[in-house]
Parts: C-alpha cells; sequence; structure tokens
C-alpha cells in the first residue's frame, strides 16, 4: 500500500466529471478519482456503470462536459490524447489493440513513433518485462492468442515510459490461468513506479492487487477504500460483489 504521507501531489486528480458520448447523454454524473505517484487503483462495479467511460474521459476520449482532470497538477480536461501520450499517460483498450498485420516488435516500435531515437533501450526495457515477447518478435501480432495479445498492447503502452497507465478490462476474454498472468504483470508494472489505473469486471482478483478501489454505479461513485476495505464491507459484498468477495477476504 502506498503511505498517506508519502502520496504527495496526485499523479491524477478527476473532479465532479460530466461526461458521455453523446450531445445531451450523460453517462457520468459527477465522478471523483484520485491516484497518486506509485498507486494500483481499480474501478469496479457492475455493467453500465459507467467505468470505461471514466477511463476515456480520463484520456480524452469521451467528451467532459462538467468538471475537470488534471495531471500532476496540471489542467488537461478534454485534451487530445497524443497530448496526453506525450505528457506521459498510456492507454490500453479492451479491444482491437494490436496491429494484426504487424510483427509484435514494429507494434511496440509504433508506440514509440514520437520518440523514435529511443526505440532500442526502450524495446530491452520491455522485453524484459515481457520476456515471452522478446522471443517472438517476429511473430505477427494477428496470428497471437488473446493474451499474448493483452501483453503486447501493454507492452506497445509502455514503450513511451509513461507516468501513468490506463488500462481497460485487461482480463476480459482471456482464460483463468491468462487472468492470473495479467494481474501479476499489472502488479509487477506498477512496482517498476508507473502508476496505473485499472478497470476491471473480475472484481475479486482487482481487489486483490489494487492499493485503493472506487466502485461506479449508475456514473456515480457509490464506494471507495483500499482493496481489502472493499472486499470486507458488506454493502459492497451485497450489492457488487456477492460470493467473490468472500473469497477475497479468505485470500487476505
Amino acid at each position: 500500500m502506498v503511505a498517506t504521507e508519502l502520496r504527495g501531489t496526485p499523479v491524477i486528480e478527476a473532479k465532479d466529471l460530466v461526461a458521455g458520448y453523446l450531445p445531451g447523454i450523460d453517462i457520468l454524473h459527477g465522478c471523483n478519482l484520485t491516484a497518486y505517484p506509485g498507486e494500483l487503483i481499480g474501478i469496479i462495479g457492475p455493467n453500465g456503470a459507467g467505468k470505461s467511460t471514466l477511463l476515456k474521459a480520463l484520456f480524452g476520449l469521451v467528451p467532459v462536459r462538467g468538471g475537470h482532470v488534471k495531471l500532476k497538477g496540471q489542467e488537461i480536461t478534454n485534451l487530445k490524447a497524443n497530448r496526453l501520450v506525450q505528457q506521459g499517460v498510456a492507454f490500453v483498450p479492451q479491444t482491437n489493440n494490436v496491429f494484426p498485420s504487424l510483427t509484435i516488435q514494429e507494434n511496440l516500435e509504433m508506440g514509440m513513433f514520437l520518440r523514435p531515437r529511443e526505440v532500442k533501450q526502450r524495446l530491452e526495457v520491455v522485453f524484459d518485462l515481457f520476456p515471452i515477447l522478446g522471443g517472438r518478435r517476429t511473430v505477427r501480432a494477428g496470428g497471437l492468442s488473446g493474451g499474448e495479445r493483452q501483453s503486447v498492447a501493454m507492452a506497445r503502452a509502455l514503450m513511451m515510459n509513461p507516468s501513468v497507465l490506463l488500462l481497460d478490462e485487461p482480463s476480459a476474454g482471456l482464460s483463468p490461468v491468462r487472468q492470473d498472468e495479467t494481474f501479476i504483470r499489472t502488479r509487477k508494472i506498477n512496482k517498476t513506479g508507473v502508476t496505473v489505473i485499472m478497470v476491471e469486471q473480475n472484481a475479486r482478483r482487482c481487489l486483490q492487487i489494487c492499493d485503493r478501489g472506487y466502485v461506479l454505479d449508475l456514473g456515480r461513485n457509490s464506494h471507495t477504500g483500499t482493496g481489502r476495505e472493499l472486499a470486507n464491507d458488506p454493502k459492497v459484498i451485497e450489492l457488487y460483489l456477492g460470493t467473490l468477495a468472500e473469497d477475497v477476504a479468505a485470500a487476505g
């Protein structure tokens, strides 16, 4: 866990966000989220709660009509995604997150189009985090499994050495074994110093690895706390987690 006294200035702070895809139709109704340096933040909640919309609003992919987003104290509300990448924010979408006709290495190189001179150095760092990709760097991404594609997408996002990594449902559609690998890898990335904000349907595993969590419902904050606190909160268990939370509490 990140000690309160060591947190400092938030890496990302979203306050009172109102946002939606279509004019006049809001999905978020005053959401708040704060992530401090080195934290792993989990965002959970029922389907349609606005979890992915919140992540996309942070990354400039959904228009924010109210409230603000700050990056290290600087206003970034509705800043375009390419500008955010330059400022150290990376985003991994749930689907269509690789270039299938390109090799693994070519996919990673695409993540460095803004800094081509640093490609070789960053490839070494990323292949150290994802050694299986280094051994298959010439394989086309279109022939990879879902778990392997997710690894390529995460690795590409890390090429620019971001301070914040936004993950949208990284375990979706994966087998239980691949899901576990994804959560372990996410924690490993976080331990390198990258602040991670992760939207996840697998609430049990998400709460096991996150420092703090946010529960959204109908586009609003419902509950927040440490992973352990949320896993043991009777209201969160009853309304959002069900029997899954009992497994979290048992795992401790």
